[in-house]
C-alpha cells in the first residue's frame, strides 16, 4: 500500500507553489465540489440572535484570540440548518466593505473537504461569519484529549489526505493562504469525515496576526517577515502531520532532531503499536520533514501532498464514523420515553408525558414583571393559561391553541412549556410547521431544554424531514443526558 522512496522523492519533494496562478481543476476536485450547500448570503443580526438563542452562553463552541478576541456559537436557522457563527470583536474589521468582500470571496468556495462559509453579517459594528456546523468536535479533541479510544492509524492517514485535498482545492481556486492551521481548525462532520474550517481562510481582523499559536510552531519565515505565504501553510501542515504521528503537539524543532537522529520510535504515538508497518511510518515522517524545511521553496505543494498521501491510505472502504467510533443515526442513540414517543410519532404518549411534567421546567426562566402588569391585564393572561391547560388536559386542542395564543401574545411571561404544549396541539391538529415554530421558540427561551429538541424532532418527522428529525432527537438525548449527569 505504501509508495517506495523513489516514488516519494518525485511526488512530494517538489518546490513550493508560488500561489500566483491557479492550477486547472482536477478530477478529484470536481468530485469535491457539490451543490447541496446553500449559496453565500447576508444575514441580519436579528436572524443570528434567534439562531443562537440570543448568543446564549450555552451555545458557545469556542473562544479565541487575545489581540482580536472572537467567539464561535452553534445555532440553527429557521430551516433547521445547523450553523456555526463566529462573532468578531467590534474593532476587528472597522471597514464593513472590506469585511464583506473578504467574506464573499471565501463564500464562493464549496467543497466537501471544507466546513463551508454560508454567509456573513455586517450590520452597524457587528461582524459575523456563518458556516456549516460540524457536530463531532475537533482534531485536537480526538487526538490529544480522547476519552475511550485513541484515533486509529487508518483514520489519521485519512485526516492527512482530506486536509491536503482541502488545501489543494483552495489553491486551485486562488485561495492559497490559510491563517494559523492547527488541530483546532480541523472539524468532523456528521459522517465523521474531517473538514477544514473555512474560518481560517480569513484573518481574525483586517490587520491582525496570522498566527496565535506558540512561536515554537510558527513558520520561520513568518517570524522574519510577519507575512503568511502559501509555503507557510505547508509548514503548518507539517506540524499537523507531527500531531497525527505522535498524538501530541510536539515542537517541530524537537521532532526534526529526533528524525535526524533516526529516533523515529520516540516520535511515534505508542497507542498505535501494531497498527502500521515501519515503511508506512517512515513515509509519513519523511513527508512531515519535507513540509518543515527551513527554506520555503524546498517544501512540497498541496497537489504533491495529495499524490503522496493517496497510496498510503488504509481501510478505504470503512466509513469514517466507524473508524472514529462516532454514533451514527438514531439506532446509536439511547432515547428516554419522551424521545422514544417522538421517534415513533406517538402523539398520545407525548401528551401524557407533557401533562405529567407540568410547568416545572419553567423555573428559572427570565420573567420581568413591572408593577403595572399585576393588574387585570396580568390576571386575564394567567386566566388564558389556566383555560389552555384545562383544554390541553381534556384534549380539546383547538381551544387549547386559542387560549395558549392569548397567553403567549399577552407577552407578560416567557414560558417554554406553553410553547411546547401549543406545539403539540398544532401537531394534533395536523399543523406541523406551526408546531416546529413553537418548539424552536421554546428552545430560544431555554437553549438547553431537551423537550424543545424532542418536539422539534416530532414536528420534523411530520414534515417529512427525516435527517433533520434524527439530528433533533440526538440533540434532545444529549441535552437530557447532560441534565441528568449521564
Amino acid at each position: 500500500m505504501g509508495c517506495n522512496c523513489s516514488k516519494l522523492s518525485t511526488c512530494c519533494w517538489e518546490p513550493g507553489h508560488d500561489g500566483k496562478k491557479p492550477e486547472p481543476e482536477t478530477e478529484n476536485e470536481q468530485k469535491g465540489e457539490f451543490d447541496d450547500t446553500p449559496t453565500f448570503r447576508e444575514f441580519s443580526i436579528e436572524q443570528l440572535k434567534t439562531a443562537t438563542s440570543g448568543f446564549a452562553v450555552e451555545n458557545i463552541v469556542s473562544e479565541h484570540g487575545e489581540k482580536a478576541p472572537n467567539i464561535v456559537y452553534k445555532g440553527k436557522l429557521d430551516n433547521q440548518k445547523r450553523i456555526a457563527v463566529k462573532r468578531f470583536n467590534r474593532s476587528a474589521w472597522p471597514d464593513a466593505r472590506q469585511f464583506l468582500e473578504e467574506a464573499k470571496a471565501v463564500g464562493q468556495l464549496r467543497s466537501n473537504r471544507l466546513a463551508n462559509l454560508l454567509g456573513c453579517c455586517h450590520e452597524g459594528d457587528e461582524r459575523l461569519l456563518v458556516a456549516e456546523f460540524m457536530p463531532n468536535e475537533t482534531l485536537a479533541k480526538h487526538l490529544f484529549h480522547w476519552d475511550a479510544h485513541p484515533m486509529k492509524w487508518a483514520m489519521r492517514l485519512r485526516v492527512a489526505l482530506y486536509l491536503a485535498q482541502a488545501l489543494e482545492y483552495c489553491t486551485n481556486k486562488g485561495r492559497t493562504l490559510y491563517h494559523d492551521l492547527n488541530a483546532y481548525r480541523v472539524l468532523f462532520d456528521e459522517e465523521g469525515d474531517p473538514r477544514l474550517s473555512c474560518f481560517g481562510l480569513m484573518k481574525n481582523s483586517r490587520d491582525g496576526k496570522s498566527y496565535s499559536t506558540n512561536l515554537a510552531f510558527t513558520p520561520p519565515e513568518y517570524l522574519r517577515t510577519g507575512r503568511v505565504t502559501p509555503e507557510s501553510v505547508i509548514y503548518s501542515f507539517g506540524t499537523l502531520l507531527l500531531d497525527l504521528l505522535s498524538g501530541k503537539h510536539i515542537p517541530p524543532s524537537h521532532a526534526l532532531d529526533l528524525i535526524r537522529d533516526r529516533n523515529i520510535q520516540t516520535l511515534m504515538d505508542s497507542c498505535l503499536e501494531g497498527q502500521f508497518s515501519n515503511d508506512d511510518g517512515t513515509e509519513l515522517v519523511r513527508l512531515a520533514s519535507r513540509c518543515l524545511q527551513y527554506e520555503p521553496r524546498e517544501r512540497p505543494n498541496p497537489k504533491s501532498l495529495v499524490a503522496a498521501l493517496i497510496p498510503l491510505q488504509k481501510e478505504t472502504e470503512v466509513p469514517s464514523h466507524e473508524l472514529m467510533d462516532i454514533p451514527h443515526g438514531a439506532a446509536d442513540v439511547t432515547l428516554s420515553p419522551l424521545g422514544e414517543a417522538c421517534s415513533r410519532k406517538d402523539l398520545t404518549a407525548i401528551h401524557e408525558i407533557l401533562e405529567s411534567i407540568g410547568y416545572k421546567d419553567d423555573e428559572g426562566t427570565a420573567t420581568e414583571l413591572s408593577f403595572q402588569m399585576w393588574t387585570s391585564q396580568m390576571q386575564d393572561t394567567l386566566t388564558s393559561k389556566k383555560k389552555g391547560d384545562a383544554a390541553f388536559r381534556q384534549k380539546d386542542f383547538k381551544t387549547a391553541i386559542e387560549c395558549y395564543s392569548q397567553f403567549i401574545d399577552g407577552g407578560t411571561m416567557l414560558s417554554p412549556t406553553a410553547f411546547a404544549r401549543r406545539s403539540l396541539c398544532y401537531l394534533m391538529s395536523d399543523m406541523p410547521q406551526e408546531a416546529l415554530d413553537d418548539a424552536s421558540q421554546a428552545q430560544v427561551i431555554s437553549p438547553v431544554w431537551h423537550i424543545a429538541s424532542y418536539l422539534q424532532a416530532a414536528a420534523l418527522f411530520a414534515l417529512g424531514k427525516e435527517n433533520e428529525a434524527q439530528l433533533a432527537l440526538k440533540d434532545g438525548s444529549s441535552l437530557e443526558n447532560k441534565r441528568s449527569g449521564g
